[in-house]
């Protein structure tokens, strides 16, 4: 979209906003303005309706570094770098998010900032009902000028970029005198471009300035914005589209709500009475519960209907109870073989009970023939088929 709203965070929440709706195709500002604080964001909301929002964020909180690493680093190199920076860091470094910028050669860009102060950022946007999808230290929207420092005035604070991955951003009280004292250190004159017009002393040490056309401020920062092609927002900051986090939310819901429903009936029926050795097996195996119980159940839209369906035409209109006597009956013997049914039929008429059965091996199967015929059921065995770490047979156990 070629509108984008851009907003420029003060270093505190109570600070000014600054904000532009600025349209890349047509090159032109379509609003722009300044809130009191944070807390007025959400007045901007019909403003990015539609909108993709870019967030300047104070560069005061963000550390710019460069790493050397090998021209061909690995995704191992780069999750290294905060162990490689760790000694010069005042910070634990397991409260700090680092964020790869751009590589040029041996040399690694990157980004240093408190997971607090990100989060914060992240949090006043959403309480504005709003999603951020680009994140950017607000000196690196700087117009870059070869051999030359950018500055630029906005609100209170003035803006800095030395190159394309430095610079400093805060109150001209302190920033006139830093910039001073950076330029001494430097062997040349420093150049020093004013996008704003400023009185500055004609005298700074060691700098030579030169006016730029005198554009609005955040004009200039959206443009550079917008061309940048670094975003904060990495790795678990990434921004997830609404549509997918709300699916998300409704999929967690739905497999809690069937995990919860398929446990009940688990604990409340065949759990009970033939699946009392496999508990933690089948609670750590819970979504595959349906087609282990009902193998045959086919495709279902509602699982709880689906279940209670099935569990109807176990029962049979009331003959279930004799069913339910018999795999009692037979605990025991399921037990001590470590059988496991993969398929059951009853016929209520017959009082018989069809199954075709998964066990270690063959002598699995005598056993709990053995067990069933001394509780008093009469059990006849069809084919075996051997499938190396297992036997499977089918059996027919009539009262």
């Amino acid at each position: 979209m070629s509108e984008q709203l851009v907003v420029r965070l003060g270093s505190t929440l109570e600070d000014k906003l600054h904000w532009l709706v600025w349209s890349d195709s047509d090159q032109e500002i379509i609003a722009s303005g300044t809130l009191d604080n944070a807390g007025s964001l959400s007045t901007l909301q019909q403003r990015a309706a539609n909108r993709p929002i870019t967030l300047l964020v104070p560069s005061s909180d963000v550390l710019l570094k460069n790493v050397t690493l090998p021209s061909k680093a690995s995704r191992k190199a780069l999750a290294a770098i905060p162990f490689m920076l760790e000694d010069e860091l005042s910070s634990d470094i397991d409260n700090l998010f680092f964020a790869a910028g751009p590589k040029q050669g041996e040399l690694q860009a990157v980004a240093i900032v408190s997971h607090d102060k990100i989060q914060q950022w992240q949090q006043v946007v959403a309480d504005a009902g709003m999603q951020c999808e680009k994140m950017l230290p607000d000196v690196l929207a700087l117009p870059d000028n070869e051999n030359s420092w950018s500055l630029l005035s906005l609100g209170d604070d003035l803006l800095v970029k030395q190159d394309n991955w430095q610079g400093l951003q805060g109150e001209s009280l302190w920033v006139l005198p830093a910039i001073e004292h950076m330029a001494k250190q430097q062997p040349q004159p420093v150049h020093l471009t004013l996008y704003s017009e400023l009185n500055l002393p004609g005298n700074l040490a060691n700098i030579e300035l030169e006016q730029a056309p005198a554009d609005m401020a955040m004009q200039i920062l959206a443009k550079g914005a917008l061309q940048h092609k670094f975003n904060l927002l990495q790795g678990d900051y990434k921004l997830r589209k609404q549509s997918n986090q709300q699916w998300k939310k409704w999929r967690v819901a739905a497999v809690l709500g069937a995990i919860a429903l398929t446990t009940s009936l688990v604990d409340k029926g065949v759990e009970a009475h033939l699946l009392n050795q496999q508990q933690t097996e089948l609670q750590a195996q819970i979504t595959k519960e349906y087609q282990r119980g009902f193998p045959n159940g086919g495709r279902y839209r509602n699982i709880k209907s689906k279940i209670t369906e099935l569990m109807q035409n176990l029962q049979q209109g009331g003959g279930g109870v004799s069913m339910l006597a018999m795999l009692s009956q037979l605990s025991d013997a399921f037990a001590v073989s470590e059988l496991h049914p993969q398929a059951m039929r009853f016929n209520q008429n017959r009082s018989e009970l069809r199954i075709q059965a998964e066990a270690r091996n063959f002598n699995a199967i005598e056993q709990f023939k053995s067990k069933a015929e001394a509780a008093g059921f009469e059990v006849q065995q069809g084919a075996i088929n051997n499938n190396g770490s297992s036997v499977v047979s089918s059996l027919v156990i009539r009262s």
